[in-house]
């Protein structure tokens, strides 16, 4: 976006636009994902472009299924061919954004928010989108010996995942719907704002420590398992209960030099999520299977299975809704006015979508010219 307010930065948050999660999943960019049986390069299979590998970036939560189920299924390895599919596996978006700027990941699964924020601040240079990948998976969930209706959310305290991410600026532009007023950096106000590293929130919640939490899947499904109630679904916020959650990103240098292999990740997602939406069972299974082997455990059933549901898996990346999304940042005051044109580049999933017969999906005129 031109860029996030420089008060912010001055204070060293870059990660003002992050997912959810504050720290990495180990030192360095990320956790390497543990690799599947299914994933084996098959014999005789031809190299991508020439490329040893493919490196591939995704966070270990259900909303980046698609990437956890065509890891652990073996989608992205066989459209890859001998070409390798190497992972790893984000807690906090800046520092996948870092990754990708710096190469050590080439695509990339992650939020609205850091994908505004990591093309914006590199002046539209860094990363263009080139597909969707999630919608939903967001609610509102509290205490309800303390909040029993929407009102009641005034005067609490209400956890959010960081400050502007995502999760953040939907709280805040709800606030602000309800007529409240809150100091966007502080968020101290008729509600209190408290960022929240998602790995605690339900601790937080267990202790009385905050009163709730606007949060993403699983979390929001581990606080209903500690007792909360699901007091909103963001969905139902949005025209046809639709809103960009997980996005596909890429490199604009390896777009450029390797769009055979861009076009083969593409097509593993494509067939990964008709795939996930014809065997929801399986996939919601294939996705935990993966979330173990990447963090070393499993989600319990009381928490995958509601989680899973309020999920829709989707290869619009619904770019209406990140514009709206940028725009509810700008009105909170957390960022300048974004210029997002060239943002997409929809040119590939676009030819995949008609080979199989399905219909184009638009890039709400952020497209490249």
């Amino acid at each position: 976006m031109p860029a996030i307010r420089s008060t912010l930065v001055r204070r060293g948050i870059a990660a003002i636009a992050a997912l959810p999660l504050l720290t990495l999943a180990a030192c360095g960019y990320g956790s390497d994902a543990k690799k599947d049986d299914s994933a084996k390069i098959v014999a005789g299979a031809q190299k991508i472009d020439g490329l040893d590998s493919v490196k591939i970036g995704y966070f270990g939560n259900l909303t980046h299924a698609t990437a956890l189920v065509a890891n652990q299924k073996g989608f992205f390895q066989k459209q890859l061919g001998a070409t390798k599919a190497t992972y790893q596996v984000f807690n906090a978006g800046p520092s996948e954004i870092e990754a990708l700027n710096s190469g050590s990941i080439d695509i990339g699964w992650i939020g609205p928010s850091p994908s505004i924020n990591g093309y914006t601040k590199s002046d539209g240079k860094s990363l263009r989108i080139i597909g969707g990948s999630a919608s939903g998976g967001v609610k509102l969930v509290v205490n309800p010996k303390k909040i029993t209706s929407l009102q009641d959310v005034k005067g609490k305290k209400i956890a959010t995942p960081q400050l502007g991410n995502t999760q953040d600026v939907a709280f805040l532009n709800w606030i602000a719907s309800q007529g409240w007023k809150v100091d966007a950096q502080s968020g101290k106000g008729d509600v209190s704002v408290v960022r929240t590293d998602n790995k605690v929130t339900p601790d937080a919640f267990k202790s009385g420590s905050i009163d709730g939490a606007w949060v993403p899947e699983p979390t929001a499904s581990k606080l209903v398992a500690e007792g909360g109630k699901v007091l909103l679904d963001e969905a139902s916020l949005w025209p046809d209960k639709k809103f960009v959650i997980t996005n596909i990103i890429v490199r604009q240098a390896f777009l450029k030099e390797h769009p055979k292999a861009v076009e083969a990740v593409l097509k593993a997602s494509v067939e990964t999520n008709k795939w996930i939406n014809a065997n929801p069972d399986q996939a919601k299974a294939a996705a935990n299977k993966q979330l173990e082997a990447d963090s070393g455990k499993a989600l319990s059933a009381k928490v995958l299975d509601p989680a899973w549901k309020s999920i829709q898996f989707t290869d619009d990346p619904l770019a209406a809704t990140l514009d709206t999304e940028a725009q509810h940042a700008v009105k909170a005051g957390l960022l300048d006015k974004p210029k997002l044109d060239g943002i997409y580049d929809l040119t590939l999933l676009n030819q995949i979508l008609k080979a199989a017969g399905e219909p184009a999906v638009s890039d709400a005129g952020l497209g490249v010219k």
